[in-house]
This record gives C-alpha cells, structure tokens and sequence, in this order.
C-alpha cells in the first residue's frame, strides 16, 4: 500500500465529507479590484459567514508595500464567488490597534467585509463556537475568480513564526512546483481531485476550473495560532480563506499565511473574532451596532436554522452535511440539538457582562471559580465551552443545565422592565425555557432536580405570618417563613419556623427581625450591584397595622452590627396573608385597572369628615368601593387594627382592591378626624397624583419615609408610618405550609 493510500483508509470514507467539502467550497470567497475595474489578480480569499459579510485576514487588503489596496469610489472593491463580482467595502479591521488598550494588546489578523447589496444571495459556512486544539483530518480553502479559475496573489513575505520568513499574502493554494495531492474518492466538488500543479517558470496556460482546497496532514495549535502542515505547499492565494475541521464539520480557523521553505502554514483561530468591538469599525462603514461580535454571531446562527425550513431551502444545507459526518457516533447532543440551541440563544440579548456567562460554564462544568482557559463573551460561546469530551450523557446534562441557567438569568434581567422589547425578551426566554424542558425528559430524576434550580437574581424578600389557633389565655399564636421571591408566583422558601404549637405575634416578629438583615444583604448581593431587593411582609387579617417599614434590622453581617431602619432603605410592602395561590376575578380585574390607569386618585374612606361612621357605614362603604374607578385606590386615617378601619381594608380586599395606604397608628372611632388626617389626605392626593402609575408607587413610598426620618423634612413626618398595601395578583404569595414540592436552595 502506497503512503497516500495507508493515509486515505485511516481517515475512512472521504465519500461522507462530499457535501461538507462542496458547502466549504461555494461559501469560500476571492477579494479583488472594484467590480468593471481594469483586470487584475484577485488579492486573496475569504468566507462567507453571515448575510452580507464576509471574514479573511485584514492583511489580504494590504499590497505588498503595506499600503490600502487600490479600491473605488469608496473603498469599494469585489467580492467574487459563485461566478459573479459583487461590490464590498472593508467593514471591521480587527488589526487596528485599541487606543483605549494600549500598545501592548494583542490584534488579530482579521478583517470583516461588507457586501454593499443587502439583497445579495449567498450560502453561509459554519464557524465553530469551540477553540480548536489538535486537527486530524482538515482542508484549507481557496476563491476563485468571476471564471472560476484558482486564485494567484502576488506573494510578498512577512514575519512568521520561530522568527523565519513566512508568506502572508493571497494568491493560490498551490504553488508553481512539484507535487500533487492524491485524488478524492466518492463524487461531487469533493471528489474531482486536489489543484495539480504545473512548471515552475515560463508563461502560464489558462488553468482548467479545479478544487478549491488541498488536504491538512496534521495541526495544532499554540500561542501563535493554529499551525498545520500539508502535502503540498501552501503557496500564496491562501490567505483569508478557511480551515475546515472535517471532523466536527466547522470552519475552526482563516489561513494566514505559510512558511517559505516548507509544507507549513499558520491560521488565525476564529475564536480570535471574540475580539471584535465596535473600536474596530471603519471610518464611513456601517456597522453591526454596540456590540458587533454578538450581532454578528446572532445573524449567522439565526441562518443556519432558517435554511432547515422546508418550504425555503432546495437542496442540502451545511446541518445536513455536519449530520452525515456524525451520524453514528452515538451524540446525545448532536447537530441538531446544537443548531436549535444557538438560534434560540441568538435571539436573546448579550450578557450583560461576559462574566456572567465565565460563571455559568464554571457552575455546570463544577470549576468553581477558576476561570477557563478560552476567552467567553456570549452565550454562543460559553455552549462551545461545554465540549470536554464527556460521555454523551454527561455532556447531554451539561448543555440542559447551562441553557436552564441562560433562560433564568435572562427572564430575570428584564422581569419588571416595560414595554414590547422586554416582553419580547421574556417571551424568547420562555421559548429556551421549553426547549430545556423538552431535552431533560431524558435524564435521571437526580439530574432533572439538580439542573432545576438556578442561581437566580432575586427581586424581594418576603416575610409571612401564618396564624395557627389562640391559646388558654386567648392570645393568638403563629409560624412564619421568609422566601425569596423572582416574580409570577415563583418563591424560594430560605428560613422557616414551623412548630405544632407556634409562637406569639411578637415574638415571631422578634425571631423574624434577628434573622432578617443577613437575608436581605445576601439577596441583595444576588440580585445585583447596589440592588437593594424589595422588602415584602404578609400578615393575616388584624394585622394590617403592621409597621415593617420601621423595623430595624442588622446593618451589615458583623456580629455586633448597628440596627437600622428597613423602610428609608428599600421599598417596603404589605401583603394580605388570606390571599393565596387561587387569584380572584375581582382582584385581577381591580389589578388590571388600577395598572392601566392614566391617574391615580386616593379614595378616602369616609369620604367626607363628619360622615357618619356608625349607623348604615358598611353599606356605604361597600357601594363607594365597588362603583370606584380603575385609578382609585383606598386612603384611611383610621386605625385598620380593629373597628371601623379593619372593616374597611375587609371590604376592600373583598372587592378586589390590591392598594392602599394608612398609617400604621391611625385614630380609632373615639374621635372625629382632626388636621393630621388633613394633612395625611393631603399627602397622599400629592403623591397619588405624581406617581405615574402603580407599579412607582412602592420606591415613592421609600422615598417618603426616607424623607420623614430626616428632622430636616418637617413636611414628610406624616409619612413616617406610612403602610402601603400592594398585592400584586399576578405574583401570588405562595403557600406557607404544604406537600408541594417547593424550589429549594443548592
């Protein structure tokens, strides 16, 4: 067996890459002069990697002097593939240096190009979203010109690596020497042979149309790049153009030049695009936005996975090679899995700091907090991170468990922010949400309990009390909880107090406040820099009195921490205990209203001073509370622990108000309202009326506190027991005590 035979049967049957060799051919570009410019060699190649870009080395437009190619009116220059020229200007030069970084960053040798007609078909290749470590079995590629002749650069020489001469200009794969590649077994682009080449001087003959690529013997890569060898060597033309890993069917680097003496070459890993920012953009181009490498990466995705809808495409897609190449290996995850999962993360917004998504890899690969080896901006990237070469069940629960974690935090970044776009996000989230679920029926029960919980951003603390029955002497006695809350009803229970016997009210409070302070730190650390999470207390009927905003809880985790008030702090609400999972029609109509209303007016319950409070009240409260308008929302000066004002808070709950405000040491019925009630109506019509909606109403409250606990604020003091009733039906307070399985902490 000859030594090109013994190589070709131990990489197997070349006939499965047929169609990944074909889509790497048409998606592989020449860059040359403007479009009806004068004739000329093309300058070098590129890829075609997303609608209207494409990516090669920013040196291909470099002349051999190191100046800017010739190009027209401008800057515009051809793009040549699939036998036509189209118009191109240089978009983003990644070898521009950083002002901002100084002179010592590191640039890489990449450039991104613009095709100038956004209506421009065109196939796209795949680049992969894993750093490349060792290539067994791999093709570089090379354009064609308008005739689908082999490109031939002009072949200046530059720096290289271990210090000798390498060529990093474009021009063709194969140099004008001895040697020739071993034909291609099977049929199709793939299957006609590599370029031949012909004598080393003398006038060239016009050379017949031949394979775009030639064979990588082996690869690796260090800090340089990725460095390869081939059977032939790699001559100019080249460069820009991409290394195709045929065993994983990606595109893992762009050719960036080759050793003078040698079968050698070196390719810039395109990993290195991770670099991309919007410093890189070129004076009077357009752009991608503020963070171009997320777009970029966004619109190749969000391809890929269109082209398998069935009424669009009309013939094999690079999904369909990458599955003939794979299929068999027994993936778990396979092509599929990961071409639906990056269209779903593409359509989300970046990470608001790459190292959100360097914490999410390390929780599910269990690294703690020792950072990776590969730069990670997006969440495209950290899914490339997950390859470890796992059994296909282990890497199968590692894709589930990070996309969980993606689709929480995401869902949590935008929870409460509003209009279509946040809504669009959290819709898109939900979608990543379901595809998880959809993929982790498959694992073990531990594994499925173990990726459930997520380390969530939280948005409130909630504190319940739960009445249990009245002892020998009357009194009644409770349990509590304190849970963490994340929105729609989603709670995470952290501390408990649940006995058979329970607990007076005040003590239960006592035990609660000790306890509280190192809660609402720990939550705001969780939530988010300088978050202070709101502060929610549910309390049974009786209770409504309740002044949690004057609570003082530790000041910090120190032992002997100072006490301080919670209310000038964070938001504080109050919530009705007697309100559960099961949400009334009345309540969410009265929601609903009270959010969509233009204005907000306080109802003051009675209406008028000298209203009669005894005789045929109750009737009348009734029918003043249900013919209230959307905006209106209950104001009491009374003392809502008992009496009058307890009954009045019952029948506002009854017909379905979720707000109100009273302070918590209202007057009882022994007498009449005075000018403090004034002068609380007064305050409350003011801060009613500059609101802005509900959803403000619990920072305008805090605001007020914070201004009433400042003597200088003698204008505020009636706030300074100010209780805001805000019960939310769309986020029910959960069950205290249950069989339900609940969300539980790691």
């Amino acid at each position: 067996m000859s030594t090109s035979e013994g190589r070709a049967a131990g990489r197997g049957d070349r006939a499965r890459y047929t169609q990944l060799l074909d889509h790497a051919g048409r998606t592989t570009v020449a860059l040359r002069a403007a479009p009806g410019g004068a004739a000329a060699r093309p300058w070098g190649s590129g890829v075609l990697i997303a609608p209207g870009w494409v990516l090669t080395c920013a040196h291909v437009l470099a002349a051999s002097d190191g100046r800017r190619r010739e190009t027209g009116p401008d800057g515009v220059f051809g793009v040549t593939f699939d036998g036509r020229v189209v118009p191109a200007r240089l978009a983003y030069d990644l070898s521009r240096p950083d002002p901002a970084a100084g002179p010592a960053a590191a640039r890489a040798d990449l450039a991104l190009v613009q095709l100038l007609d956004p209506e421009t078909d065109h196939p796209c290749a795949w680049l992969s979203d894993q750093p490349a470590t060792l290539l067994e079995d791999a093709y570089i590629f090379r354009g064609h010109d308008a005739s689908g002749a082999v490109t031939e650069g002009d072949g200046d020489a530059g720096t290289g690596h271990r210090g000798e001469r390498v060529v990093p200009e474009a021009g063709a794969v194969g140099d004008p020497q001895e040697g020739s590649c071993e034909p291609e077994p099977g049929g199709g682009r793939g299957a006609r042979g590599r370029a031949a080449h012909g004598a080393p001087a003398g006038p060239r003959a016009p050379a017949p149309p031949v394979d775009p690529f030639i064979a990588v013997r082996f690869g690796a890569r260090d800090a340089r790049g990725l460095q390869f060898g081939s059977d032939v060597r790699v001559s100019p033309g080249a460069s820009g153009g991409p290394l195709l890993d045929c065993d994983r069917g990606e595109v893992v680097g762009i050719v960036k030049g080759r050793h003078q003496q040698d079968h050698v070459g070196l390719a810039v890993p395109v990993t290195a695009l991770r670099g991309l920012g919007p410093e890189h953009l070129v004076a009077g181009a357009e752009g991608l936005g503020p963070d171009p490498y997320h777009a970029l990466m966004s619109l190749h995705d969000r391809w890929h996975w269109a082209g398998q809808d069935l009424g669009r495409t009309a013939g094999t897609t690079w999904f369909d090679a990458q599955h003939m190449i794979m299929a068999g290996r027994g993936r778990l995850w396979g092509v599929q899995e990961r071409l639906q999962a990056l269209d779903l993360l593409a359509r989300l917004p970046a990470p608001r700091d790459p190292l959100v998504v360097e914490a999410a890899v390390g929780e599910v690969l269990e690294r703690g907090e020792r950072p990776g080896a590969w730069l990670l901006r997006t969440w495209r990237d950290g899914h490339g991170a997950l390859y470890q070469g796992s059994d296909p069940y282990t890497e199968l629960r590692a894709f589930v468990h990070y996309l969980r974690i993606v689709a929480q935090l995401t869902a949590d970044e935008v929870r409460d922010a509003p209009g279509d776009e946040a809504a669009a996000v959290r819709a898109q989230a939900a979608r990543l949400a379901e595809f998880v679920q959809a993929k982790a029926v498959v694992l073990q029960p531990q594994d499925r309990r173990r990726i459930g919980p997520v380390r969530r951003r939280p948005r409130s603390v909630l504190v319940e009390f739960e009445p249990l029955f009245y002892d020998e002497g009357g009194q009644e006695l409770f349990n509590w909880s304190v849970s963490e809350g994340y929105g729609q009803g989603q709670w995470l229970r952290v501390d408990v107090q649940e006995s058979a016997g329970g607990v007076p009210f005040e003590q239960a409070r006592e035990q609660v406040l000790r306890r509280l302070g190192g809660r609402l730190l720990r939550a705001d650390g969780d939530a988010g820099p300088n978050a202070r999470v709101r502060l929610e207390v549910a309390v049974p009927e009786g209770r409504w009195d309740t002044a949690a905003g004057q609570w003082e809880v530790a000041a910090s985790t120190r032992r002997t921490a100072r006490l301080r008030p919670v209310g000038p702090g964070r938001a504080v609400i109050l919530r009705d205990q007697g309100r559960r999972e099961q949400v009334d029609p009345a309540w969410l109509r009265r929601w609903q209203g009270l959010a969509a209303a233009r204005e907000l007016q306080a109802l003051r319950i009675p209406p008028r001073p000298g209203a009669d409070a005894r005789s045929g009240s109750a009737e009348a409260i009734w029918r003043l509370l249900e013919t209230a308008g959307e905006g209106a929302l209950p104001a009491l000066c009374h003392t809502v622990a008992d009496g009058f004002g307890r009954d009045a808070v019952g029948v506002a709950l009854d017909t379905g108000f979720a707000a109100g405000l009273w302070p918590a040491h209202g007057h009882g019925e022994e007498r009449d309202c005075d000018a403090g009630c004034e002068e609380f109506h007064r305050g409350v019509r003011e801060l009613l009326q500059g609101s802005g909606g509900v959803a403000r109403l619990p920072e305008l409250v805090r605001q007020l506190r914070a201004k009433a606990a400042e003597a200088a604020e003698e204008g505020a003091h009636w706030a300074r027991d100010l209780v805001l009733l805000y019960d939310d039906p769309e986020d029910p307070i959960p069950p205290l005590f249950t069989d339900r399985p609940q969300m539980s902490p790691r």
